[in-house]
C-alpha cells in the first residue's frame, strides 16, 4: 500500500495549534476534527466542511479553556460522537440526521481523573483510559460507567482489534494490556501481554500481530502472545524523530505510524508472515503528526498535525474499472471497495481471515460479486449489501455460478451443488446432482414469514432425471423423495417450502404436499406454470386456457380463462398481479383477482382478520365459497370464534352461525368477568366439541366440571336418549326410571316404532316387539325375531302375517326362508326364484325337485349376465350345458383362456364365430402366437397378417403370408398395404413392407415423392451405395432449383462437391454463405478466392471495406493481378493501397509481354518505374532499336547493356568487326578481349588489350603463356626452340623474352641454362638498360635456385657490386661478400658488417653479437622484452647507455599500465635530468595519482618512493640548464603533491593525526590541474565526512557529483563555481578520462548528499579564518597576500609558525607539534620517515627537532 496526498482539509497555522484528535464515522459519511480551541469540525465524505460545534467543560465555572479534548469516537451507528476531556468527563453528543441540526448531549460520564484516550468498539459500549491508569467501560444505554481493569500507570493509548471484540491499552511504563469482550474462539490470553521499552504512544492491533512504537525511534511488531517478531530500528537515522501516533487499516493488513514530517507505512505480507515497510511518505514542513484516522472502508487516511493542519491521503493499492460500470479499489490485500459508477453506491468486500483477494468479478446482471482467495470464496449482493465468505478449496476456477435466486448463490463444481446464503459465512448446504439447470433446482429461504416457524430453508433438486429430493437446509435432513415415471423438466417450491410443483416431459403438472407426502396431478398439456410471488396462488396454461388456482389446497377448484396466445410472464407490482400474454405480434395482460391472491397469503400468515376483510369484498362464487369454508375451518382451529361465526353466516349455514353466536356470548361474558378471551371456559370448549360432532369430548368437558344435568340436557336436546340414559345409569341419577318412560313415550309419540320395538325386545316383550316391527313396516326384522323364537315360529297366523308383509315388501328370500321353516317347499321355491336367491333355490330343488335344477342353473346364469357378473355366470352355463352362452359369458368376463378352453371343447360348428373376437383380444395384448392360431382356426388369415403388420412384425407376417399365399399375392398384398400406410403417413412401416418384398426402389420413390430426402439417402446408401454421391448431387441440384439452398448445401457437402455449394451461393448472390462454405471446407485458399470474387462483385469502396474486414486486401490485390483482372486491381490499389500501383503496373506489363503485346507493355513497365525491364524485353526479342530507344529515354544506364547484347549477338553470328565496334561503343573492351579469347583469337585479344587495356596486357600474356604451358613439356620445348630461332634470326630481344618465359620446374638445369643464355645475350647484344633489366630478372631467379655464385658473377659482369654482395649474403657466403667489398668497393664493407649483425640478430645469436656490437645486442634484448638482461648488460656500460634503456623500459611499462614498476626502476637506478625523460616522469606521476585504492596507510611506501624520486629529480634538474625552468617548477609541484600524499598516508596510520590527513586531502584540491579532480574532491569530502566536517564534506562531495556528471558528458563547461569563489582551488581543470571511483561509491555519495540537502542541517559555505578567507586558501581574498603552505598539512601558515633553513618552507606550530608528538608516542616508522624527508627537503629540522635515533 502507498500513500498519495489528495487534499488539505484544514490549512495549517503559522505556530503550534495542535489537532488533538480525528475520527471517521463507521458509515463513512462523516469525518470529525477536533482543534486546539476544542471545536469539533464535521466534514462530509468528499472532504467538504459541513458543520461544527463547540465542546463544553465539565463545569462552566472553570471556563472554556480549562480542559483539552484528548480523544473522540463515533458510535457504531454513526449517529453519536463521544468526546474525552481532561476535566475528568466523557460527553456523548447526538449529531442529528441533517447537517446543522442542534448537537444534544445525550450522555455524560464523570470520572475521578483526566480521560486520556477513548474508543467506541461496540454498540452502547465506550472504552476509555484515565490518567490514574484505569480502563473503564461506559454504557450509553444504562448511562453508567464501570472499571474493566486498573493499573498504576497513566494510559497513553487504546486500540481495538479488527472485529472490535478486544482492546489493547498502552501505559506510560511501557506495559501493554489486552482485554476481550469476546475472544471469538481464538483462545488468546488476557492481561499484560507485553512490556515495551518506552511508552507505547503509537499502538496498533493488526490482523496478525501488535505493532508498537514510541520515543525510542523503534517500531516493534509483537506476536499475539507478546513475543517480538520484528524490529524496525530508526535510531541511527538523524532525520527521524519520535513516533507519536499509529493507525490500523480496517482490514488490519496495514499500519501507519506518524512522526516528524513523515508517515511510515507497514504492510502485512500474509505469505511470508511478516510486516514489510513500504516507501515512507515524507512531507517537509508538516511537523509532528498528532492524530491519525483511517476511513472505515479503508480508502482514505487523514492526518492531523502540530500546526493545526489536516491532510487527506489516498491509501489504495490499486484501482481498476470493470466493464466501465464499476470501480474496484484495492485498499489492502484482503479488502476491495466496489463502487457502482452509475449510482455511486459502494460495497466493501473483505476477507475476514486476512487472505489476499484475487480478481473480483461482477456477475448475474451486474448485481453479484464473486472473488477468490487462496482458501476462501467471497460472494456478495450489491443491492442488499449482504456479503459472505466461505471456506473453498481451489478448483482451478471451474465453478459455475447461478444467481437466479436473490437469497442464495448456487455453485456447481464437479457434480456437486453448493448453496451459500448471502450474508452468511457458512455453506448452507451441499448436494450431489448432475442437473444444473436453474429450472431443475428450487431453493426457498425465509421468503414468507410463517407463524411458529423461525427458519424455513428448503431445497428441491433432481437426484436423477426422474427423481426429486427435497432437503431441509437448516436441519440437513431429507424431507421427501419423489420418484416419477417420466422425465422431469421443471420444478419449484412455493415460498413457504410446503408444496412443490413439478412438470414432466409429457407436459403434465403435478403438486406434491411435502407434509402429507401426497402427489396430485393438477394439469395436463401444461406449457407454462408459475407461483404468484408473495402467495400460494398458481398460474398455468393448458393449451388455450389460462388456469389459476387461488386455493392450491383444493387443486380441483381451478379458475379457467380462454386465451388466444401464449403466457410469457407474470408481473406483480403495487398491489396488482398481471399475466403477460403474447397474441401474435401484440402483448396483452390479464389481471388476476388480487383479493383472492391476498386471501391465500393472509391464510398462510394466519392473519384471519385480513382474510375476512378480503373475502367481504368478493362476490360469492365457487372459489369464494371454498375460501370461506377454508377460513371457517382454520378460524375454528385457532378459536377465533367471531371470524368463524362470520364465515358460517357468509356460507348461509344459519345453524352453525347461530350456535357460534350463542357460544360467543358465553365466551364474551366469561371474558368480561374473568379476563382472557373466554375460549378456555368449559361450556365454550364443550360447545365447540359439540359443533365438531365430538359428543364424547363435549361430555368429558361437562363431566370434568360435574355438570351431569348439562350433559343429560345436551343428549336430550340431541335426542341421544341412549347416551343420556347411559350417563344417568353411570352416575346413578335419581330420575333414571322416569327418563326411560319418557324415552319410550317419546319414541311412540314420534312414530319410532322400530326403536320402540327394540326397547320392547330388550325388555323381553317379543310379541309386542313383533307387532311394533310390523307396524313400522319392518317385516324382515319381524321375521328375524320370529325365526329366532320357536314360540313365534310355531304360530301359523304369525308366520302368514309376516310372510304376507315380506312378499308385499318384495323380501322374497326372507319369505322363502320363512316358508322353508314351515316346510312349504313349493311356495319357498317360488319365493326364492322371485327373489333371485338361486343358490337357495338350487339347493332346495336338488332335495325336493331334481328335474328343475338344470333349468334353474341356466336361469341363474342369465340373471348373473344381466347383473354383469359374467365370470360367475360361466360355470352356471356349463352346468346347464349352454356352451355358446358360456363362451359369450367368458368373453364378456374377459376370461379369454377359459373362453378358448370352452370353445375348443365345442363340437357345434356355429361356435367358430367366436374365434375372431378372441384372436383380436390376444392380438391386442401382443400374444401374437395364440392370436395367429385362433385367426387361422377361424379362417381369418388376412386379419392375422394385418395383425403382424400393425405390430411391425414383418417377418412373421411374411412367413404366414408365404405359407398361405403365392408370391404374387404376397407381393401385391404387401405393396398394397405399404401404399395404404404411405397414404396414412406411416412411412417407416411402409418402408418395412417394401423392404420385405424386396422393393426398396418403391420405398426410395415414396420418400422422394414425399420429399423425405434423409430417409431417401439412407435407403440409397443401404441398397445402392454406388449411386449415393450421384443421388446427393441430384438432390442438391433439385433443391437448388427450388431455392432451398441450405438443404442443397448439405447434399453438396455430402457429395464432396463443396465447390458446387460455393458456386450455388455465388449464383444467388449469397456471398456470406459462399464465404462460409469455402472457409469451412475449401482449405486455406478457397475462402480467400471467394472473398476476392465477392469484393469484385461489389467494386469500389464496398470492396475495400469487405477485404479490410477479412484482412485480405493484399491477398485480393495478388489474386487480381494473378488472374489478370488488372482493372479491379488498379481500382483497389487507387482506393486503399496506392503504394501497390507500381507493382500492379509491373505485373500488367509482364502479362502484356507474355501476350506478345510489347508496344503496350513498354508504357506499363515505365509506369511501374521499371524501364530496364522494358529494355530487357526488347533485347530478349532482338528488337535492338526499341531497346536502344527506351534505354536512352528512360534508363541511360542500360544503353551499355543493349550494346553488349547486340555485340554478343554479332559474335554468335561471327560478325567480329561489328561486335568489336558495339563493345567499344559500350566502353566494354574487356568483353571484346574475352570474346576473342573464347574464340582463341589471341592476336586480336592482344591487340585490343594493348590498345585499350594496357594495364592488363601482362596478365593476358601470362594467361596466354599458361595456355601454352597447359600443353605440357612440348609447350616448353617449343618455347625454347622458338627462342633459338629468334636468336639465330638476330631478334635477340624476343629471344631473351622467350628464354625468360621458360619455367619448367621439373628441369632446373634447363631453366638455369635458358636464363643464363638470356643474360648472356642481353649483355652482348642489348642496350645497357635492357641488359640491366634482364640481369635484375635473372639474378633473383638464380638466387632462388641457390646458384648464388652464378648470380653474383652476372651482377659483377655489369659492375653491380652491391647486388653481387647481396647474392653472397643471401647464400651466407660472408667471406666472399667481404672480399668483393674489400677489393672492388670498400664502401660496402660496413654494409656487409651491418648485414652480418642483422643475420646474428635474426638468428638469435645475441652472445655472438655482443662480441661484434654491444648496442645492437642491447637493442635486441629490448626488442625481445628481455629487459632484465638488457638493463643488467647496460648497467655494465656507461651511465648514459644505462638510462637510455631504463627510459625505453619505463616507456614500455607505462604503455603496459605498470607505473609502480616504473617508480621502482627509477628508485633503483636514479633519475637523470634528461629533458627527453621529462614526459616519462610526468606520465609516471600522473598514472600513480590515477591509481584506485591508494589513499590508505598501506600505500605509504609507494608515495614515499615517488616523493624521494621526485626530490632527487629536482636536485638533478637544479644542476642543469633546466634549473628554474617551467619543467623544474612543475617537478617541484609534483614533489609537493607526492609529499602531501606520503604524509597523508603516514597520518592515516596514526589515530591522532586523522585531522592532519583530512587537511592534506583538502590542501590537495589546489593542485587539481595535476591531481584528477574527481578523485581529489571525493577523497577530501570523504575525509571531512569521516571526522564530522559536514559543511565541507557536503560541498566537496557535491562538487564531486557535478564533476562525475561532467566526466560522463565529456566536458566540465556546466560546472557551477560559486562555492569556490575567492579560493585558490582552480576552476579550469583537465577532464579526467575516466571516473576514479566505482559506480556504487558514486551512488552512495549521491544518496548521502540528497539526504543532507533534504535535511537542511548544513550550510553550503566553506569555513573562513581570521583573514575572512577560506581557511585552506593560501591567497587572502581581500589583500591578495599569498601565505606559505604548511609542510605538514598544506594549510596556510599565518602565525605561530615553525621556520626551516631553506626559504619558503614553514609549518604551523600546532601541526608540527602534533606530528612530533604522534611520532614520539607511536614510534611510527612512516612518521619518522616523513620527518626525515622534511629534514632533507627543508635543510634540517628546527631547534626543537626530532631525533631519529
Amino acid at each position: 500500500m502507498q500513500l498519495k496526498h489528495l487534499k488539505t482539509l484544514l490549512t495549517p497555522q503559522d505556530g503550534a495549534a495542535k489537532v488533538t484528535c480525528l475520527a471517521w464515522a463507521p458509515n463513512n459519511s462523516k469525518f470529525a476534527v477536533c482543534t486546539v480551541d476544542r471545536v469539533v469540525l464535521l466534514y462530509d465524505e468528499q472532504g467538504e466542511r459541513r458543520d461544527k460545534f463547540s465542546t463544553k467543560p465539565a463545569d462552566s465555572k472553570y471556563g472554556k479553556k480549562s480542559y483539552v479534548v484528548k480523544a473522540m469516537a463515533f458510535s457504531p451507528d454513526s449517529t453519536k460522537i463521544a468526546i474525552a476531556q481532561t476535566d475528568n468527563i466523557v460527553f456523548v453528543y447526538k449529531l442529528g440526521d441533517e447537517w446543522g441540526d442542534k448537537k444534544v448531549i445525550c450522555n455524560k460520564f464523570v470520572q475521578t481523573s483526566a480521560v486520556t484516550c477513548l474508543i467506541w468498539p461496540a454498540e452502547y459500549a465506550i472504552v476509555f483510559g484515565l490518567a490514574e491508569g484505569k480502563i473503564r467501560l461506559a454504557n450509553t444505554k444504562a448511562n453508567k460507567s464501570s472499571t474493566i481493569y486498573g493499573t498504576d500507570s497513566y494510559v497513553v493509548s487504546l486500540a481495538s482489534n479488527v472485529s472490535g471484540k478486544g482492546i489493547l491499552s498502552g501505559h506510560a511504563d511501557g506495559t501493554v494490556v489486552r482485554y476481550f469482550f469476546d475472544d471469538e474462539g481464538a483462545g488468546e490470553s488476557q492481561g499484560k501481554v507485553l512490556m515495551h521499552p518506552c511508552p507505547p504512544y503509537s499502538l496498533a492491533w493488526g490482523a496478525n500481530s501488535i505493532v508498537v512504537a514510541g520515543c525510542d525511534k523503534k517500531v516493534m511488531a509483537y506476536s499475539r502472545e507478546g513475543h517480538v517478531l520484528q524490529t524496525f530500528d530508526y535510531s541511527r537515522d538523524r532525520s527521524e524523530k519520535e513516533f507519536t501516533v499509529a493507525a490500523t487499516s480496517p482490514s488490519g493488513q496495514s499500519v501507519v505510524i506518524g512522526s516528524y514530517d513523515r508517515l511510515r507505512v507497514f504492510n502485512w505480507a500474509p505469505r511470508r508472515g511478516v510486516w514489510e515497510e513500504a516507501m515512507p511518505k515524507d512531507i517537509p514542513n508538516l511537523y509532528t503528526i498528532t492524530a491519525l484516522a483511517w476511513k472505515k472502508d479503508g480508502t482514505r487516511l487523514c492526518a492531523g498535525t502540530l500546526c493545526g493542519g489536516v491532510e487527506q491521503f489516498d491509501c489504495c493499492l490499486r484501482r481498476s474499472i470493470y466493464k466501465n460500470k464499476f470501480e474496484m479499489t484495492y485498499v489492502g490485500l484482503s479488502q476491495v471497495i466496489v463502487k457502482n459508477l452509475a449510482t455511486g453506491t459502494r460495497v466493501v468486500l473483505k476477507s475476514h481471515y486476512g487472505y489476499e483477494i484475487d480478481e473480483v468479478k461482477i456477475m448475474g446482471r451486474d448485481r453479484f460479486l464473486v472473488a477468490h482467495t487462496s482458501d476462501t470464496l467471497l460472494l456478495g449482493d450489491l443491492v442488499s449489501n449482504k456479503l459472505s465468505e466461505v471456506a473453498w478449496s481451489g478448483s482451478g476456477g471451474n465453478e459455475k455460478f447461478f444467481f437466479e435466486n436473490e437469497s442464495v448463490c448456487m455453485i456447481f463444481n464437479a457434480g456437486e451443488l453448493t448453496l451459500v446464503e448471502y450474508g452468511s459465512n457458512e455453506i448452507l448446504g451441499s448436494v450431489r446432482t448432475e442437473f444444473m439447470n436453474p429450472h431443475l433446482i428450487s431453493a426457498r429461504l425465509n421468503e414468507r414469514k410463517q407463524r411458529g416457524v423461525e427458519d424455513s430453508k428448503k431445497l428441491a433438486y433432481l437426484i436423477d432425471i426422474k427423481t426429486i429430493a427435497i432437503v431441509d437446509l437448516c436441519g440437513g435432513y431429507n424431507l421427501g423423495t419423489i420418484s416419477h415415471n417420466s422425465k422431469i423438466d421443471w420444478l419449484e417450491l412455493n415460498e413457504t417450502g410446503r408444496k412443490l410443483l413439478f412438470r414432466d416431459k409429457k407436459m403434465r403438472l403435478h403438486l406434491f404436499d411435502i407434509e402429507s407426502g401426497v402427489k396430485t396431478t393438477v394439469l395436463s398439456f401444461c406449457s407454462y406454470v408459475q407461483w404468484v410471488p408473495g402467495s400460494d396462488v398458481v398460474v398455468g396454461q393448458n393449451r388455450a386456457n389460462l388456469c389459476v388456482w387461488y386455493n392450491i389446497d383444493s387443486p380441483e377448484r381451478v379458475t379457467m380463462l380462454p386465451l388466444k396466445g401464449d403466457v410469457v410472464d407474470l408481473e406483480r407490482t403495487s398491489g396488482k398481479t398481471e399475466v403477460v400474454v403474447t397474441e401474435g405480434v401484440s402483448t396483452v395482460t390479464y389481471t388476476l383477482d388480487e383479493g383472492l391472491i391476498e386471501f391465500g397469503t393472509a391464510i398462510d400468515d394466519e392473519d384471519y382478520y385480513r382474510a375476512t376483510a378480503f373475502l367481504e369484498n368478493l362476490e360469492m362464487s365457487p372459489e369464494t365459497e371454498a375460501m370461506w369454508k377454508t377460513l371457517s375451518r382454520l378460524s375454528l382451529e385457532a378459536r377465533q370464534l367471531h371470524i368463524a361465526e362470520r364465515c358460517f353466516a357468509a356460507l348461509g349455514d344459519v345453524c352453525k352461525a347461530r350456535f357460534l353466536n350463542e357460544t360467543n356470548k358465553i365466551a364474551d361474558q366469561v371474558a368480561k368477568e374473568h379476563g382472557g378471551d373466554g375460549t378456555d371456559f368449559y361450556q365454550v370448549k364443550a360447545r365447540l366439541a359439540l359443533l365438531d360432532k365430538n359428543y364424547k369430548l363435549a361430555e368429558m368437558y361437562y363431566l370434568e366440571q360435574n355438570a351431569i344435568d348439562e350433559v343429560m340436557e345436551m343428549y336430550q336436546e340431541l335426542h341421544m336418549w341412549d347416551d343420556c340414559i347411559a350417563v344417568a345409569e353411570a352416575k346413578g341419577h335419581t330420575e333414571l326410571d322416569s327418563l326411560r318412560r319418557s324415552y319410550y313415550r317419546w319414541l311412540t309419540d314420534t312414530g319410532q316404532d322400530e326403536k320402540a320395538g327394540e326397547v320392547k325386545e330388550a325388555e323381553g316383550d317379543y310379541q309386542g316387539a313383533l307387532n311394533l316391527y310390523l307396524n313400522a313396516g319392518l317385516p324382515a326384522k319381524a321375521a328375524r325375531l320370529a325365526l329366532g323364537r320357536d314360540e313365534l315360529a310355531s304360530s301359523q297366523d304369525v308366520v302368514n302375517r309376516i310372510a304376507a308383509a315380506l312378499i308385499k315388501g318384495e323380501f322374497y328370500e326372507r319369505a322363502g326362508d320363512l316358508y322353508e321353516k314351515i316346510r312349504n317347499n313349493q311356495r319357498a321355491l317360488d319365493c326364492y326364484r322371485k327373489g333371485n336367491a338361486f343358490r337357495k333355490a338350487v339347493e332346495l330343488a336338488r332335495l325336493v325337485f331334481p328335474a328343475d335344477v338344470v333349468k334353474l342353473e341356466e336361469t341363474w346364469g342369465d340373471y348373473l349376465v344381466q347383473q354383469k357378473q359374467m365370470d360367475a355366470a360361466i360355470n352356471h352355463y356349463i352346468e346347464a350345458g349352454c356352451g355358446s352362452k358360456a363362451i359369450e359369458a367368458a368373453i364378456g368376463a374377459r376370461q379369454w383362456k377359459k373362453a378358448v378352453h370352452i370353445l375348443e371343447l365345442q363340437e357345434d360348428s356355429s361356435a367358430g364365430r367366436h374365434y375372431l373376437k378372441i384372436a383380436q383380444h390376444y392380438a391386442s395384448i401382443q400374444e401374437y402366437e395364440v392370436a395367429e392360431r385362433l385367426f387361422v382356426k377361424g379362417d381369418h388369415i388376412k386379419e392375422a397378417i394385418d395383425m403382424y403388420t400393425v405390430a411391425g412384425r414383418w417377418e412373421e407376417a411374411h412367413k404366414l403370408a408365404v405359407k398361405c399365399m403365392n408370391q404374387e399375392e404376397v407381393s401385391a398384398l404387401y405393396v398394397s398395404r405399404a401404399q395404404d400406410l404411405e397414404k396414412e403417413g406411416k412411412f417407416k412401416e411402409a418402408e418395412r413392407l417394401f423392404a420385405m418384398v424386396e422393393q426398396p426402389e418403391q420405398a426410395i420413390t415414396m420418400y422422394k415423392k414425399n420429399r423425405m430426402f434423409d430417409d431417401m439417402i439412407r435407403l440409397v446408401a443401404k441398397y445402392h451405395p454406388d449411386l449415393l454421391q450421384e443421388t446427393h448431387l441430384h438432390l442438391a441440384k433439385e433443391l437448388e432449383a427450388e431455392s432451398r439452398l441450405s438443404e442443397a448445401e448439405y447434399h453438396y457437402m455430402e457429395a464432396g462437391d463443396w465447390k458446387a455449394a460455393v458456386n450455388m451461393y455465388r449464383g444467388n448472390d449469397m456471398w456470406e454463405d459462399s464465404y462460409r462454405v469455402a472457409k469451412s471446407h475449401g482449405g486455406g485458399v478457397a475462402h480467400k478466392q471467394v472473398a476476392y470474387l465477392w469484393a469484385k462483385s461489389l467494386g469500389g469502396e464496398a470492396a475495400v471495406k469487405l477485404l479490410n474486414k477479412f484482412g485480405l486486401l493484399e491477398t485480393a490485390l495478388d489474386y487480381a493481378t494473378d488472374n489478370c483482372s488488372f482493372d479491379f486491381a488498379f481500382e483497389l490499389a487507387r482506393l486503399s493501397a496506392k503504394d501497390r500501383v507500381p507493382d500492379i503496373h509491373l505485373k500488367y506489363a509482364m502479362f502484356l509481354e507474355d501476350d506478345g503485346k510489347f508496344a503496350e507493355a513498354e508504357p506499363a513497365f515505365i509506369k511501374a518505374g521499371k524501364p530496364k525491364e522494358a529494355v530487357l524485353m526488347f533485347v530478349h526479342n532482338l528488337d535492338w532499336a526499341s531497346a536502344q530507344r527506351v534505354a536512352e529515354a528512360h534508363d541511360p544506364d542500360s544503353v551499355g547493356d543493349v550494346l553488349v547484347g547486340q555485340a554478343k549477338f554479332c559474335f554468335e553470328q561471327k560478325d567480329y568487326q561489328k561486335a568489336e565496334a558495339f563493345l567499344l561503343r559500350a566502353q566494354r573492351p574487356e568483353l571484346a578481349v574475352k570474346y576473342y579469347k573464347d574464340a582463341e583469337m589471341w592476336s586480336d585479344a592482344m591487340r585490343i588489350c594493348k590498345e585499350y587495356l594496357p594495364n592488363k596486357l601482362s596478365a593476358l600474356q601470362e594467361e596466354y603463356e599458361r595456355e601454352a604451358a597447359k600443353k605440357g613439356t612440348r609447350g616448353v620445348e617449343g618455347m625454347v626452340d622458338q627462342a633459338r630461332e629468334w636468336e639465330q634470326s638476330g631478334d635477340y630481344s624476343r629471344a631473351v623474352e622467350c628464354y625468360l618465359k621458360v619455367k619448367e620446374t621439373s628441369n632446373q638445369a634447363l631453366m638455369e641454362k635458358c636464363w643464363m643464355k638470356a643474360a648472356e645475350l642481353s649483355i652482348k647484344f642489348l642496350s645497357g638498360e635492357r641488359a640491366l633489366d634482364v640481369i635484375h630478372t635473372v639474378g633473383p631467379r638464380l638466387t632462388q635456385l641457390r646458384k648464388y655464385s652464378a648470380a653474383a658473377e652476372l651482377y659483377l659482369n655489369l659492375d653491380l657490386i652491391k647486388e653481387a654482395i647481396d647474392a653472397f649474403i643471401v647464400g651466407e657466403e660472408w667471406n666472399k661478400a667481404k672480399r668483393v667489398a674489400k677489393e672492388l668497393d670498400p664502401r660496402f664493407e660496413a654494409y656487409v658488417d651491418q648485414k652480418y649483425k642483422e643475420h646474428l640478430k635474426d638468428h638469435g645469436k645475441v652472445d655472438s653479437l655482443l662480441g661484434v656490437d654491444v648496442m645492437a645486442a642491447l637493442d635486441m634484448y629490448a626488442e625481445r622484452g628481455q629487459w632484465d638482461k638488457c638493463i643488467d648488460t647496460a648497467s655494465k656500460q656507461n651511465y648514459k647507455i644505462l638510462h637510455k634503456y631504463v627510459a625505453l623500459y619505463a616507456t614500455h611499462l607505462i604503455m603496459e599500465g605498470q607505473c609502480e614498476k616504473v617508480l621502482q626502476l627509477y628508485s633503483q637506478h636514479g633519475v637523470p635530468a634528461n629533458p627527453q625523460n621529462f614526459n616519462i616522469y610526468k606520465r609516471m606521476f600522473l598514472d600513480l595519482l590515477g591509481l584506485l585504492g591508494r589513499d590508505d596507510a598501506e600505500a605509504y611506501r609507494m608515495w614515499a618512493d615517488l616523493r624521494d624520486v621526485l626530490m632527487l629529480l629536482c636536485e638533478n634538474v637544479a644542476k642543469t640548464s633546466e634549473a628554474n625552468s617551467p619543467a623544474h617548477e612543475e617537478f617541484e609541484q609534483m614533489l609537493l603533491i607526492a609529499h602531501y600524499y606520503a604524509t597523508r598516508a603516514a597520518s592515516k596510520g596514526v589515530e591522532s593525526l586523522v585531522s592532519v590527513a583530512a587537511r592534506l586531502s583538502i590542501s590537495l584540491l589546489r593542485h587539481t590541474e595535476l591531481v584528477p579532480a574527481d578523485k581529489a574532491f571525493y577523497e577530501a569530502g570523504m575525509a571531512c565526512r569521516a571526522i564530522g566536517w559536514e559543511n565541507m564534506a557536503f560541498i566537496f562531495l557535491n562538487r564531486f557529483l557535478d564533476l562525475s556528471d561532467g566526466i560522463d558528458e565529456g566536458n566540465l563547461d556546466t560546472l557551477d563555481h560559486s562555492d569556490f569563489q575567492d579560493t585558490d582551488i582552480p576552476f579550469e581543470v583537465p577532464v579526467p578520462s575516466k571516473l576514479h571511483v566505482t559506480d556504487s561509491q558514486r551512488e552512495e555519495i549521491r544518496d548521502w548528499v540528497l539526504t543532507v540537502s533534504m535535511d537542511q542541517r548544513v550550510e553550503q559555505v566553506l569555513p573562513r579564518d581570521e583573514r575572512d578567507t577560506y581557511e585552506a586558501s593560501l591567497l587572502a581574498a581581500n589583500t591578495g597576500i599569498r601565505s606559505l603552505p604548511c609542510v605538514i598539512t598544506g594549510y596556510p601558515v599565518l602565525r605561530n609558525k615553525v621556520e626551516f633553513k631553506h626559504p619558503g618552507k614553514a609549518a604551523n606550530k600546532e601541526d608540527w607539534n602534533k606530528i612530533l608528538m604522534a611520532t614520539k608516542t607511536t614510534h611510527s616508522s612512516e612518521c619518522q620517515d616523513v620527518l626525515k624527508f622534511i629534514s632533507q627537503w627543508c635543510g634540517g629540522l628546527p631547534a626543537t627537532g626530532f631525533s631519529f635515533h
